[in-house]
């Protein structure tokens, strides 16, 4: 016989949670929020997933939330279990990740009275939140009709935004009465706002009256609805697309490797090269040198399309567009000119010669995370999505071809937090198999990313491992400080690997330490197997950084 709680404020939550299709629930132990875990692993509507470290749990959600598409809720006990929900809610804040945060809490009289497990947990992350909301305790008066309301608004304000929105629940003793039966609550009539968008006439003419446009692409989902109608702007020459691997775009007239093209940029490369227009779709995006040319460029207009971010990242933005960008593009299509424009060529004869550059290169390069890049990005088979870790891994990836393939990184608040589980959470709800591809630093940071029951078989991870926090050698700067200050305090090199903590937690392993292993092992990594692959790819002391610099110096020459 199943047993449900018997808090009414839980049973409306489960209602409307129910009501709305949220059906994914990470749960972490304890005992504040146990009658939560109760009642949702009892009922059938829910997909329950016990994941023990909350700072884990919250990526593993945010991992389920891109792959579903939807809002996952989170739920943990009081104190310090909920502050370690903070990075992975920052994440999904910055990129609009659906996360619904349900933090149990003692009851609002136990704050501040040295009571165990008690913090300031209403509006705790405030900052980083689309809402934040606190029910009542059942014994309030009104409680039940307030707590409908509140949790409606909060779910709604969900999906709206797209993004974390957290319910604080106050919970009194006793947690574990349990009732057999439940109430019947009413059906939710649904108020989530739908937005209308009409296309002023001025952006036409503006569109139709200037001579140099560029479209950048920024982090994002992909979207076929997207590329088809960026495909239709360049299939004339009209105008220069900008991506990068993260954009989740592939045209051959799109422009997808921009620090191949413009690493080398002079003052007087930004104003040959500089867009009159400037439109701008999606997230964060990876390139520095990007913004530091689009910065300097200081294009007379820009526009930026997204329905909730409108950042003035280039310090020119003239246009908040707050519309899905499918749904702009539909309307702009029906009445701009799509003529030849001599931009683009100007962009073209550019990428005609770095790529060429770029494939010499390629026949010099040794045994090293450059190689390694290289040859994972012809290897990896194209029905796999990719997750890469910050840092250098998004970075060197940004160089190379991935062809059709998903790519994902959280490059929201762009941290080495998590990746490990962002990757599992995805992973486990997405029909296709899924790739981790992670520094050694990354890795090793987000080790309880692997405690985790619901691992696939067919994932695989593969750690490129040189024995520090590489970037640190890449990135100008911190080669300024003392060697013996950079190698144990900011790249903070190591010899360890990831052989015991493969076996401790079920994965089988497999470590290469040269160029004809790493040929041999990648065609049989992805091979189904019983159990969950770490492959570790050992660039101990192969000068990494150095090759990656002698590679941009290379693209330089002319």
């Amino acid at each position: 016989m199943k047993k449900y709680s018997s808090k009414r404020s839980i049973q409306i939550l489960a209602h409307l949670l129910q009501q709305y299709g949220i059906s994914d629930i990470v749960i972490s132990p304890g005992s504040r929020n146990a009658p939560l875990a109760i009642h949702f692993s009892e009922m059938d509507v829910f997909n329950c997933y016990s994941i023990v470290d909350e700072r884990s749990a919250a990526f593993v959600g945010m991992g389920m939330a891109m792959s579903e598409k939807k809002p996952v809720a989170i739920t943990c006990t009081s104190g310090s279990a909920a502050a370690n929900y903070y990075p992975a809610i920052t994440e999904a804040f910055y990129s609009n990740v659906p996360l619904l945060v349900l933090t149990a809490d003692r009851p609002t009289d136990f704050v501040d009275i040295f009571d165990g497990q008690t913090i300031r947990q209403n509006n705790l992350f405030h900052q980083h939140s689309y809402g934040d909301f606190q029910l009542l305790e059942d014994s309030k008066e009104n409680a039940e009709d307030i707590n409908f309301d509140i949790i409606k608004k909060a779910i709604e304000l969900c999906f709206e935004k797209q993004g974390p929105v957290h319910i604080n629940i106050p919970l009194e003793e006793p947690l574990y009465d349990l009732v057999s039966e439940l109430p019947t609550f009413p059906t939710v009539e649904k108020t989530i706002k739908i937005k209308e968008y009409e296309i002023p006439s001025n952006l036409v003419a503006d569109w139709n009256t200037s001579q140099r446009i560029m479209l950048l692409v920024g982090t994002r989902d992909y979207s076929p609805e997207l590329e088809n109608q960026l495909t239709q702007l360049v299939k004339n020459h009209s105008v220069v697309v900008l991506c990068e691997a993260n954009s989740n775009l592939k045209h051959e007239k799109f422009f997808s490797h921009i620090d191949r093209y413009i690493f080398n940029f002079t003052e007087e490369d930004y104003k040959t090269y500089a867009p009159d227009l400037l439109i701008t779709v999606g997230q964060n995006v990876v390139s520095k040198k990007v913004k530091q040319f689009l910065r300097s460029a200081r294009p007379k207009q820009h526009w930026h399309l997204d329905e909730v971010w409108q950042p003035d990242t280039y310090y020119s933005l003239t246009e908040k567009i707050e519309v899905k960008p499918e749904v702009f593009f539909s309307k702009l299509l029906k009445f701009i000119n799509l003529e030849p424009r001599a931009y683009f060529n100007l962009w073209d004869v550019l990428r005609d010669k770095k790529d060429a550059k770029h494939n010499q290169f390629l026949n010099m390069v040794e045994f090293s995370d450059f190689y390694f890049f290289n040859k994972a990005s012809q290897t990896i088979p194209e029905n796999y999505n990719i997750h890469f870790s910050n840092s250098s891994a998004i970075r060197y990836a940004q160089l190379f071809d991935f062809g059709k393939r998903k790519i994902y990184c959280n490059r929201g608040t762009s941290g080495i937090d998590g990746a490990t589980s962002t990757a599992m959470g995805f992973a486990i709800k997405n029909t296709n198999p899924t790739v981790l591809i992670t520094g050694d630093l990354s890795f090793f940071y987000d080790i309880n990313g692997l405690w985790n029951q619901y691992i696939p078989p067919f994932v695989r991870i593969i750690i490129f491992n040189n024995g520090e926090g590489n970037i640190f050698k890449i990135i100008p700067g911190p080669r300024n400080a003392n060697s013996n200050t950079l190698d144990e305090f900011i790249a903070t090199k190591h010899r360890k690997n990831a052989e015991n903590i493969a076996k401790h937690f079920g994965f089988l392993y497999t470590k290469v330490e040269d160029e004809p292993t790493l040929d041999r092992v990648l065609e049989n990594f992805f091979k189904p197997d019983a159990q969950p692959k770490i492959l570790e790819v050992n660039t101990y002391g192969k000068n990494s950084a150095d090759i990656l610099k002698a590679y941009f110096n290379f693209m330089s020459e002319n």
